[in-house]
């Protein structure tokens, strides 16, 4: 059984502190990605559980074996960077068999393990080519190759799809997911799309500025984000902000804009945020009345820029399904059912009342 633990793990760099008291388990055959902005510490987390950098402070253990001060080559771990990495002047087969004669395997069993793997992941053909003669796609595979041969405890992956396009993003996310899967090897995963990390993760942990922002399931997050940084970096596209109070005893929220919202209660208070993603929003009705300023054709939905009228400094995005008809105003309603309350000050989420 591989497991990873993270207890009170901070790193510094001089004066700049990267990560505050990270702490985190990690479950056996579980995926775990790593979200946020640039510069958010996540790359240096991953960084921290490979051993290419040691922790300020805190503790690593992998399996249950403390590794904190362990060199990287005895962690029992893989690695796959989002440049590839691979020796330019070996062949296929060389950069996937090159850790196992390190590790002094006999021939034959190289040869298996490779051919293995090569077979696994459709490389077969492409065994003896160079890199050079290889497409992004094929050279990450190559990259995964090399790292699914080792028979790790523990996969690590920093951004490794960064460099491909669009198309072959998709395809080698599912490629990943269904790997990772299949072998069972427990995972962590660095990214800064969101996308990505929705579609890959059992869970999902949202750093930010150094310090876990949330750790739960995708839908979690999407659906119950911890604060208005988790709401609005996960979802695309990005959540609607709005200032607001609560009033009615927590049963209805005044927009500073003026309209009433009626909604499940919330203990009363003063200045909140009201949260609510684009693809809650409908058209007709009218809590809101928007100011449009662009109208996003995009097939099966349509996004519609607006400003907030009389508050020219709040923009809303409504996505709405099929066509809409240029226009200069729109009504606009909320699904109440779908907002988010966040406190101004902190915010932090404020959930309804039982």
């Amino acid at each position: 059984m591989a497991t990873l633990e993270l207890q009170g793990v901070s790193k510094s760099f001089a004066a700049t502190q990267v990560l505050r008291q990270i702490d985190l388990s990690l479950h056996d055959r579980e995926m775990l990605v790593i979200v946020g902005a640039s510069g958010c510490g996540k790359s240096t987390l991953l960084r921290l559980v490979a051993g290419l950098e040691t922790p300020t402070s805190g503790r690593i253990t992998i399996g249950g074996r403390d590794v904190t001060a362990l060199d990287p080559s005895k962690r029992d771990i893989a690695m796959v960077f989002q440049n590839y990495a691979l020796y330019p002047h070996m062949s296929v087969f060389d950069n996937m068999a090159y850790g196992l004669r390190i590790r002094g395997l006999l021939r034959g069993e190289i040869t298996r393990k490779v051919e293995e793997a090569a077979q696994l992941l459709g490389l077969d053909e492409l065994l003896a080519r160079k890199p050079r003669q290889l497409s992004g796609g094929q050279r990450q595979r190559v990259a995964m190759g090399r790292a699914i041969v080792r028979d790790p405890k523990l996969f690590l992956f920093d951004e490794p799809l960064s460099n491909l396009d669009a198309k072959l993003r998709v395809q080698m996310r599912a490629e990943i997911r269904r790997l990772q899967r299949r072998l069972g090897v427990t995972s962590l995963y660095v990214t800064h799309d969101q996308v990505e990390a929705m579609t890959l993760g059992d869970r999902l942990l949202i750093l930010h500025q150094g310090t876990p922002a949330q750790l739960a399931t995708p839908m979690q997050v999407f659906e119950r984000p911890a604060d208005t940084y988790v709401a609005g970096f996960v979802g695309s596209p990005t959540m609607n902000f709005l200032p607001a109070r609560l009033v009615r005893d927590g049963t209805a929220v005044q927009l500073d804009a003026g309209p009433l919202i009626p909604l499940q209660g919330r203990r009363p208070g003063d200045a909140i945020t009201l949260g609510i993603r684009p693809e809650h929003l409908t058209l007709g009705g009218g809590e809101l009345a928007l100011t449009v300023d662009l109208i996003e054709p995009l097939g099966s939905a349509t996004l519609v820029h607006g400003r907030v009228v009389g508050r020219d400094n709040e923009t809303i995005i409504l996505s709405v399904p099929g066509v809409v008809a240029p226009t200069e105003t729109v009504a606009v309603s909320v699904q109440r059912e779908h907002v988010h309350i966040f406190d101004r000050t902190s915010g932090k989420r404020i959930d309804p009342v039982n």
